[in-house]
């Protein structure tokens, strides 16, 4: 069967295709060569930079092109290369090779990959295009929508709300202070990610610059692989590595986006539930069915659909950050098939960040109902109530609260007035107690 986003085994390049089709340009066997070509052309020029060969302007500008015009038409000269190679990193240097003799300067060719391991052009590779990928797609994406987020709250910060405890009514809130706490989180987590760097392994076949040092004796190799990875490919090159890098930092990007992922399944549950509660109603589309027995129906799709790819986006980080900073001795080859899998998560991660968006595009605030659940448990005023009390010295208060008002159904404002009526204190204290309802008793927050 031909593949298409029907035959599709993945539904990221199936049935979420068109959600995601951009990621192949950073995590896609084509983008992976695409990234390989440019750090073998980089360093290669980096090489000419440095005095070991002359290169003319004119050569360079040829083959910084031939990177950056990369198509899918020379993947698959790679890959053909690759058929009787039988190794996908040697192809890359005879594509390159063959761009020189194109340049007319296939003199120079054996400078191509010039003391490398082929680590070194993966452990390079595979970082940059991770790095584009948290930059340009990733960190504006979770952004974008704690933007939202913030406008929302922004918009309900004045709307009072019952607060549920084990599911149970509590002091009441405000409906954008609840949301303002999804946003601190979301914020406290993505400074994590922006913090934890880049990591890149290059240092010969097993980091010890070995094939450098022997062919240039005198040259500092620590030094020149320290320029090469930090300021021509923007990354920071770890300084004591076996044939690869370790991928801890790497694993530390894959925790910190799963405690992101893990954040907003929290708040798909939340929304989730105050849609239930009827708090929210949702904007109905001309033609959609929200259920194929029940016509009345109109389901919170899209959250149920953002927490499902979130965990198994999860699932898979937890697998990426658990193995691949274990690697038997210098290197096995596990790393290399589980490091081709990291735009799986990352796409599932994109297609909930976006199913989140379209969900609260569709929320309608309900605040009849949120008014009408306040008006039914005034009981949640008793904290409040028992805690003037305390602070007027009143004998035993919270017990006096608590035997008016635990397991009571038919606590309303008259019962609780009745209560303060009968209460030893100043008429200026019970007027203050009966200004106490469950609409303004909501504290207070940061400003926001």
């Amino acid at each position: 069967m031909e593949l298409t986003t029907l035959s599709a085994i993945s539904p990221v390049d199936g049935r979420y295709r068109r959600q995601v089709q951009h990621l192949d340009e950073y995590f896609s066997e084509y983008a992976l060569m695409k990234y390989r070509v440019i750090v073998e052309i980089e360093y290669f020029i980096f090489l000419a930079d440095k005095k070991f060969f002359s290169l003319n302007a004119k050569t360079k500008n040829f083959l910084r092109q031939v990177a950056e015009n990369f198509s899918i038409e020379d993947a698959q000269v790679i890959k053909e290369t690759e058929k009787i190679t039988n190794h996908d990193v040697k192809a890359v240097e005879y594509f390159i090779k063959s761009k020189l003799d194109e340049g007319g300067v296939e003199n120079l060719k054996e400078w191509v990959h010039f003391g490398l391991t082929s680590q070194d052009v993966n452990n390079t590779s595979i970082p940059l295009s991770w790095k584009h990928a948290i930059e340009i797609e990733y960190l504006p994406a979770v952004l974008n929508l704690n933007n939202e987020l913030k406008v929302l709250a922004d918009s309900w910060k004045n709307i009072s709300m019952l607060a549920r405890t084990h599911g149970q009514p509590a002091s009441p809130t405000r409906l954008g202070k609840e949301v303002m706490v999804f946003v601190e989180r979301i914020q406290n987590q993505v400074e994590q990610v922006i913090n934890v760097p880049f990591s890149a392994k290059f240092g010969g076949a097993t980091g010890n610059f070995n094939a450098h040092h022997v062919a240039f004796e005198k040259k500092n190799w620590v030094v020149l692989g320290n320029d090469f990875v930090e300021n021509r490919l923007g990354l920071q090159r770890q300084q004591f590595t076996t044939q690869i890098e370790h991928y801890d930092n790497l694993a530390a990007h894959f925790d910190a986006i799963k405690r992101i992922n893990n954040i907003l399944i929290d708040f798909c549950r939340d929304i989730w539930t105050y849609v239930s509660m009827d708090y929210f109603k949702q904007k109905v589309k001309k033609g959609e069915v929200g259920s194929s027995a029940m016509p009345h129906k109109v389901n919170p799709i899209d959250f149920e659909n953002a927490e499902g790819n979130l965990g198994i986006a999860n699932a898979l980080f937890e697998h990426l950050a658990g193995k691949l900073p274990i690697s038997r001795l210098q290197r096995d080859l596990t790393d290399s098939t589980v490091l081709r899998n990291i735009g799986v998560p990352f796409a599932h991660t994109i297609i909930a960040i976006k199913s989140i968006e379209k969900g609260l595009a569709k929320l309608v605030l309900n605040e009849q109902k949120l008014a009408a659940d306040l008006d039914n448990n005034w009981a949640v005023v008793a904290e409040a109530i028992q805690t003037v009390l305390r602070r007027e010295n009143y004998p035993k208060p919270y017990e006096a609260l608590k035997d008016l008002t635990r397991g009571n159904a038919t606590i309303n404002k008259q019962v609780m007035h009745k209560f303060i009526d009968g209460l030893k204190v100043t008429a200026e204290v019970k007027k203050e107690l009966k200004k106490i309802t469950p609409h303004n008793y909501t504290g207070v927050s940061a400003a926001f």
